[in-house]
């Protein structure tokens, strides 16, 4: 459309061109002249407002008419509009970011589209958005000594990527559990995890780790030291059960800068159930598989100077031949063995059921001859297959139960060994950080 000029004096339109690509429009006759109304200087004369208003509808038009780009489905962006600006928290290109603080992302105008934050091994953090999508938080926080890359992009902008790693912590810890990842063992074995570094925040520690059971049932740690944490549930566990263990204590901090460094899952299996239970007034041992006797063997446990503790004790080793020598245990020289037949640990201070090839055949059953532990008949080598001490051996797994009944002594402690099974569960709960 060309330009329209008017004259304030004369109120006239004056050069006036038609609009291209339209018909030109045929011209009316002219209104007479009124001259009882002359035109005032310096106002618009009633031909000129009707003629202004006449080409306004065409300007309205023409603002309207879409652009060349208005097919690409993009929105037209307002006049004055700024692209949104992204922050990203830690910045681009930080080399030992905090990995104690979440990663967030801030757009200053608009929303935020998406964002992805992406670690060196491939694995993605997860995070929010808040209410209005301005800002995005991770969920937890990123690992230590680890490489990330943050792809984040706001409503009407470019995608932005963004660079940092974070560093590694100066002193960590590790759990080293029982029983090994894929094992099978008998009912009594508990999950008991031993810590490199003590453990001065329990609650965070214990809240990282999960036992959990298949059939289900309730799993509840104990803190025995800063150092020792064991799960077990009410009574023992259901042959046959599988059980997993979930560490997540990666970058927990366990003490004052000291932090965690694992983070994975293992899976074990209960086998069949298995208990014995040792008379030592009556010098026998009664073994019951799921639920039937298996055997009856006469022993021989620790005498009137040496009592065998008594309660309830779990196989936490098995060795075929072992060496059993009296100053490790506090006894002086009393005694130096070194292929004892068919050894399996009951506790840690150093009671175990054992083959006895060196005592006379008669005392089993009738006498109580030890230094504490429990002995069952054995041929020295091992090898002989009809001996009780084998036979015991050769039915018997980790995690299997012993109990020990009228020995003359107190009920083991149940930190000695993995026979935390000692103490009521309301005992047991109470052991708990959580």
């Amino acid at each position: 459309m060309q330009a329209h000029q008017w004259s304030q004096q004369e109120g006239t339109l004056v050069g006036v061109s038609h609009i291209p690509n339209g018909p030109e429009q045929p011209k009316g006759p002219e209104k007479p002249e009124q001259p009882d109304r002359p035109e005032q200087p310096g106002k618009w004369s009633r031909r000129g407002v009707l003629a202004v208003l006449g080409v306004v509808p065409a300007a309205v038009l023409t603002g309207c008419t879409a652009s060349a780009n208005a097919s690409d489905g993009s929105t037209p962006k307002a006049a004055g509009a700024t692209a949104p600006t992204l922050t990203v928290t830690p910045a681009d290109g930080t080399r030992n970011a905090a990995f104690t603080s979440p990663v967030r992302v801030t757009a200053s105008t608009g929303t935020l589209s998406r964002v992805k934050v992406t670690s060196d091994d491939g694995s993605t953090l997860p995070g929010t958005f808040n209410d209005t999508r301005t800002k995005w938080t991770s969920t937890r926080n990123p690992y230590s000594g680890t490489a990330y890359t943050v792809t984040a992009e706001a409503q009407g902008g470019a995608a932005e990527t963004v660079a940092f790693t974070t560093e590694a912590p100066d002193d960590t810890f590790v759990g080293y559990f029982t029983p090994e990842a894929g094992s099978t063992s008998g009912v009594g074995m508990p999950v008991s995890i031993n810590f490199t570094h003590a453990v001065t925040d329990r609650a965070a520690v214990e809240k990282a780790i999960t036992v959990t059971a298949d059939p289900k049932v309730a799993v509840v740690g104990h803190w025995f030291s800063d150092t020792r944490l064991d799960f077990r549930p009410e009574e023992y566990w259901a042959a046959g059960t599988k059980i997993t263990l979930g560490l997540r204590l990666k970058d927990v901090e366990g003490a004052d800068g000291v932090y965690g460094t694992q983070s994975k899952d293992v899976t074990f299996h209960i086998g069949r159930e298995q208990i014995s239970t040792v008379d030592l007034a009556e010098k026998t041992m009664t073994v019951r598989r799921d639920g039937q006797t298996l055997a009856t063997y006469p022993v021989s446990g620790g005498d009137a100077e040496h009592t065998t503790w008594s309660g309830i004790m779990v196989i936490s080793e098995r060795f075929e031949e072992t060496r059993m020598e009296s100053s490790t245990v506090g006894l002086g020289d009393e005694y130096d063995i070194d292929d004892v037949p068919h050894a399996q640990r009951l506790t840690t201070s150093g009671t175990f059921i054992h083959g006895n090839y060196w005592a006379s055949a008669s005392i089993f059953g009738s006498s109580n001859t030890s230094h504490g532990c429990i002995g069952l008949r054995d041929a020295k080598g091992a090898d002989d297959t009809s001996t009780p001490g084998y036979a015991f051996y050769e039915s018997s797994m980790l995690g299997d139960v012993v109990v020990v009944e009228n020995s003359g002594e107190d009920t083991v402690d149940p930190a000695n060994g993995l026979n935390g099974w000692n103490l009521s569960w309301t005992d047991w709960q109470a052991g708990s950080a959580l």
